[in-house]
Order: structure tokens, then sequence, then C-alpha cells
């Protein structure tokens, strides 16, 4: 293919190994062979394939030369200490030879071989000495059991990628692939080529030892050259620097886009809290990327598909959808397919109904999705019009049309004439050969084959948009809230009446109660507070009361009070043997329009995470729920309880009152700085329910579990 019109001018000598490792000047391959069909042969046939402009020294001393190349015996030799070295060889020899090559001046390095962490013990134990030996000399090391490197605007290719003689480097680009999976990177990287992505890097992590995920954003977000990021993730092990490098793409307006898999359900260490069970990782998972503008990718179709629309940044939507297609059939399955997704296909307004009547009569429907009609295609300027309307439309963010073949390339300047004088995103389907797809494109329209893979893509891509101002919102508020407070201890396990009392310091509202060492005291208090009464056990081991029968509601005279205290003891003796029992905990009861459950949990990853669902005994059954990652504000509660199916039953369902959401959201807020202030040995705050009333909200149950 020839080599680039200039060699690459080498790093000055203040360049970090990050930038040595991603974009280097020189490249040595320790293990190099002569076969370009071998490990250690296929990247150096890439370089030479390709047109490299930096140096290349193969190392091995059976061979003075190979690939056209000079060969050296071994590193010493080297005329230069180069930018990045790459080890073709055992995992026995790779540390020896690390060590070698540090000494000769080389500050970034590329492990291909397995045989580490992901083997067996010795493996875990050789993985060990390789962080050591990094975290002591400070070189960049990649791996290992990778497939390693690629930087395709410059063509140092250090990857042992077959695909890439497939899908060669051509012209620039700027979307960064990175990937924990060796065989995902080859994956989506042929998808993303076919798809149109033109990408500028190709990262395999490997087994992560010395550099991790979030160490490569941290480059890419800076990196002139990176305008998106696109990746395959199983596992994060610096939650914190992740949140922190993608709060810096958000700021940098570049577009972050992750498939993360191995999202299982949290295990049973926090199975006596049911928000343990609602807030497994997956949904955790999911809730950060959404507040931190990460769009979350399925499949690496989906991927590629999400990173093709974002290369069209200079073009704005959003989730409110106006369908323009040539088929009334096509239109409605459009509409269908956009509303199932969670997109929005609002009816038009009636002026800009009429409009499109007196402008183009042929119009087959006009409330949205608009049938334009085959016949429209034969009068010249009526298509612009059309789109131009919908445009103008401030109840429309997104103009979808769909168009075959010739159809599409009649109307095609008119659709690009639209897009540009109105700056809106129109995203074109044509399921036929158009000739001016590439046209399209250029101009800012995407254009996609396939309705299905459109509206998949657009509906990511469309609220990724809306949630700005959230996500700016949310930005805000850790960065006023800090940290959580390295707090003084609090007393280890906690029973009812204690974790409200924690909790209502934080300014959580809990209801009127008062702990009781026997029935007859229990009637004592009950006559104090106020009947009719609620009454439960009190034991730091039982969180699910109701199960072991340790609960009586309603009770309304001193005998009651006296009669169940003792069956809820004797009930607990019988059911929870070996617990610890403090005795019965007496409420004044309390009456609402809606429970709620309110839970807080600390994922390994991203930290202190709230769950806000419908609660009560039917909290798991429904598994109506939302997820944030705190802190959270009343802003925030709000939004989270507008997202739950049940949210109709806060807001005056079928004559019943509505509840007093601002106390409601209060509460919620009052619940995260519970959570912030609590010390780092509380694992799971859950207040269930939480008693939506017409005025005012009330913590009715309240459980805190620690380490």
């Amino acid at each position: 293919m020839g080599k680039p019109e200039a060699v690459l001018a080498p790093h000055p000598p203040h360049a970090t190994p990050m930038q040595r490792l991603l974009d280097p000047r020189s490249i040595a391959f320790i293990g190099a062979s002569a076969d370009p069909k071998r490990l250690g042969g296929i990247a150096i046939d890439h370089l030479v394939d390709f047109g490299y402009g930096g140096a290349v020294y193969p190392v091995n001393p059976k061979y003075p030369q190979m690939h056209g190349l000079v060969c050296y015996p071994d590193v010493e030799s080297l005329p230069q200490a180069p930018d990045l070295v790459v080890l073709a060889i055992g995992a026995e020899a790779v540390l020896p030879t690390l060590r070698r090559c540090h000494e000769r001046g080389i500050r970034a390095a590329i492990v291909y071989a397995a045989g580490f962490a992901e083997a067996d013990e010795a493996g875990v134990a050789r993985q060990q000495e390789l962080v050591e030996f990094a975290n002591e000399t400070g070189m960049a090391v990649c791996g290992p059991n990778c497939m390693g490197l690629a930087n395709l605007n410059t063509r140092a290719i250090s990857a042992f990628a077959t695909l890439l003689k497939d899908y060669p480097p051509s012209e620039p680009g700027h979307v960064a692939l990175l990937t924990q999976s060796g065989n995902m990177c080859a994956v989506i990287y042929g998808a993303g080529r076919d798809r149109g992505v033109r990408f500028n890097q190709f990262i395999n992590t490997g087994n992560e030892a010395c550099l991790e995920f979030a160490q490569y954003l941290d480059y890419l977000v800076d990196d002139p050259q990176t305008h998106c990021a696109i990746g395959y993730l199983e596992g994060l092990r610096d939650g914190e620097r992740f949140v922190a490098v993608a709060e810096r793409f958000r700021q940098a307006g570049k577009p972050l886009i992750l498939i993360k898999s191995g999202e299982t359900e949290q295990g049973s260490a926090a199975a006596m809290s049911h928000t343990a069970s609602l807030a497994g990782n997956q949904a955790v998972n999911r809730a950060a990327f959404r507040q931190l503008g990460i769009m979350q990718a399925r499949d690496p179709g989906h991927l590629v598909d999400l990173a093709y629309l974002a290369s069209f940044g200079g073009r704005r939507g959003g989730r409110r959808v106006a369908v323009a297609s040539i088929s009334g059939a096509m239109g409605g399955l459009l509409t269908d397919l956009l509303v199932d997704s969670g997109l929005q296909v609002p009816p038009l307004a009636a002026h800009l109904q009429q409009r499109l009547r007196d402008t183009a009569p042929e119009l087959g429907m006009v409330g949205n999705p608009i049938d334009l009609t085959a016949n429209l295609y034969n009068r010249e300027g009526i298509a612009g019009k059309v789109f131009g309307a919908l445009a103008d439309d401030d109840g429309v963010d997104t103009v979808l049309v769909y168009g075959t073949g010739y159809l599409l390339d009649r109307i095609a300047q008119e659709l690009i004439e639209a897009s540009r004088v109105s700056g809106r995103l129109f995203i074109a389907i044509d399921t036929g050969r158009a000739r001016s797809r590439g046209e399209l494109e250029a101009a800012g329209v995407p254009v996609f084959t396939d309705a299905a893979r459109a509206v998949a893509a657009m509906a990511v891509y469309l609220p990724w948009f809306e949630m700005a101002d959230s996500r700016e919102h949310w930005a805000r508020l850790r960065q006023a809230s800090g940290s959580p407070q390295a707090a003084q201890a609090i007393p280890r396990r906690l029973d009812e009446c204690e974790a409200k009392r924690l909790l209502a310091a934080h300014g959580v509202p809990v209801c009127d109660e008062l702990p009781a060492g026997n029935p007859e005291q229990a009637a004592q208090l009950a006559q104090q507070l106020g009947y009719p009464v609620a009454l439960k056990v009190l034991s730091p081991d039982i969180a699910h009361k109701t199960e072991i029968g340790g609960v009586r509601l309603r009770l309304g005279d001193p005998a009651a009070v006296r009669a169940a205290s003792q069956e809820v003891l004797d009930n607990a003796a019988r059911n929870a043997p070996g617990s610890e029992v403090r005795g019965v905990l007496v409420q004044r009861m309390e009456s609402g329009i809606c429970e709620l459950i309110v839970g807080v949990t600390r994922d390994p990853v991203f930290g202190l995470a709230m769950t806000v669902g419908l609660g009560g005994v039917f909290t798991e059954v429904f598994r109506d729920a939302a997820h944030r990652v705190l802190p959270v504000d009343e802003r925030m509660a709000r939004e989270m309880l507008e997202e739950l199916r049940g949210f109709r039953l806060l807001t005056g369902y079928r004559g019943q009152p509505p509840a007093d959401l601002d106390a409601v959201c209060g509460a919620i807020a009052a619940i995260s700085r519970a959570a912030y202030a609590l010390p780092e040995d509380v694992t799971d705050i859950e207040v269930n329910p939480l008693l939506a009333k017409a005025q005012g909200a009330v913590a009715l149950d309240a459980l805190i579990l620690q380490r």
C-alpha cells in the first residue's frame, strides 16, 4: 500500500508512557517471526504492508533480517530505545525481558502472552509480579493476554488481528474502539467498517494487569483525533476513575458508547434487603451509564449503529419523531416500532396539518405518520416544503423519512436542504439501492437500510440529547456533595427502632413509636401513643417480620396489645430460632395514599446507589423500580417517581386524593443524605414502606445492614 507521505516525527523526551503506547513513533518486536502468519510476524507484516512511517525493529537472534527489515539479536543491540516494545514470547520470559527493556530506556510495552491471572495460581502470582514491576518503573504495560493495539491513523499496528487485512486502514478516522475481549475487538471493528464507521484506535486491553479500562479512556478523552469512543466492557476495577473520565467525556462533548456484558444480579450476601434483589448489578450499571451520559448498546451491530449516528453530531435531535413515508403501511409499522421502543410519535398540531394539506393535497395522511404517497415525487419542491414544515414544528425533534431506491434519490436534494437550513436531525431509511446515500451522509443525513436497526439505534441515541440537562444537574450535585463522609462508627446490629432514629437525624420523617420490653409495657406505651396501634417484633436479626408472624395491625385496646405482643414474641421464638429478640415496637397506625420502597445499596463499582419502587409486600412481585447512583436530591427523586409504572397511584388515581409529592421527594432526598453521612461499613439502607400521605410522608419501617 506504500508508505505515508511523511515519516512520523519522534516524540519529545517528555512524552508520556501512554502516548508512546497508543501513538508510537518506533516499535520493537521481541520474538519477531519471519512468517507473516505467526504470532510474532502478523503485526510486522501489517506495519510493512500498510506503510507505517516510523521505525520498526524486529528482535530475534536467529535472523539477520525479516520482512525487508534489519533484525537485531537482542534489545540491547537496538540503535535507539523505541517508544514501544511488543513481546511475542512465552509467559515465563515476560518479566525478565521487560526488566531488560526498562534498562534500555523503553517506557511502554504490549504483552501478548496468556498464562497469567486467567490461567491458574502460578499465573496469578506471575501477574502480581508484573503489576509490581509496572508500579516500580512507571512503564505502561498493555495486557497480558491481549491482541495488541493499532493506531489506524498513523498505521502503527501492533495487533496480531488478521482481520485488518480484510479491512485495512484507509482515510483518517475519529472513533476509538476499546474492548476487554480480543475477539469482540475484531468483531466490532469488522461490523463498524461494514457500517462505514471510521476508526482511529483499535485497543484490546486483555487482563488489564497494569492498565485498566478507564486509564485508556483517560488518554482518549484528551486525544484530538478521538471524537467518539466505543467499546466492550465486562468488568471495572476502578469505578471512581471511570466515573471521573466519563464526566470528562461529557464535558468534552465526546460520545461514549459501550456494551456492558456480565451483568448478573447480586447474590445473596444482602438477602435480608428487598432493595438488593431489585438493584442488581445490571440495574445499577444502567442507571450509572444513563447519569454519566454513556450510551449503552446491546450487541455489536447496535453499538456500531450508535457510533454511526453519533458521527452526525452536528444535527440535534430528540425523542419526538415525525415519520414521513412513501408507504402508509411502512409509516404505521415505523410508528409502532418507535412507540414500542420508548420514543414518541406525537400528533402534529392542527395548524401544521392544515399547512401540509394546503402545501400538498396529494398527501395521504398528515397527522403523523405522514403518508407522502408516490404521487408527491412527481412534483418537484413539494417534498422540501413538507420537510421544512416538519422542521419548523416545535413539537417535533427528529424527522424520520422512509423511501426506496430511486424514490429517495428523487427527494434527496430537498431532504439535504431541509436538514441544512433547520439544523434538525433528519434520518433516512432506504430499503432499495439509492445512489444518493453517500451524498445524504456527507450532508449530515444518516441513512439506514433496515427499519428495526434504525429504530433500535434511535431509541438510545435520541433520548441522549434530552438527558443533557439531567446529566449536568447530577454532575453539579455530585460536585457539591463531595465524597461520602468518613463518619464515626455506629452501633452494630441495629434493630428497626435504632435504624429509624439514625435516619431521622438526617431529616427522614419517621412514625411515632416506642420500644417495649414485654407485653405489659407495650400496653402502657400504646395508651401513651394513642389507638389504634401497630405492633412488631423488635430484632436486629429479623428483617422480614411479616414472614415469621411478627406483625400485628390496628390494635384498639390494651388487651389486644398484650395478646398481640405475646403472639409475635412466641412466633419469633418458633419461626426464627436463634434470633436476638429485644422486645416489641409499638407504633401509632398511619394511613396514606401509597406505599413505596426506598433503598440504598453499596455497589462494588459505582458506590452508593438508590432504588425507589412500589413498596410493601408486593415490592419484589411487581419489581416496578427506578434506580440512581447517589447523590439524589428532590428533583431527581421526582424523576424517579415519574419513571414508575405505578406513578399514577400518587397522582389521584380513580378518585383517590393525590399524594404530597413534595414531602415524598424530600424524604427520598433525606435518605440520600443519610447514606452519604453513614460510615462505609453500612452496605444497605432500606425504608419499606415509605408511606406517601395526602399531607406529608412517613417511614414506617427501616433497615440498616452493616458488613
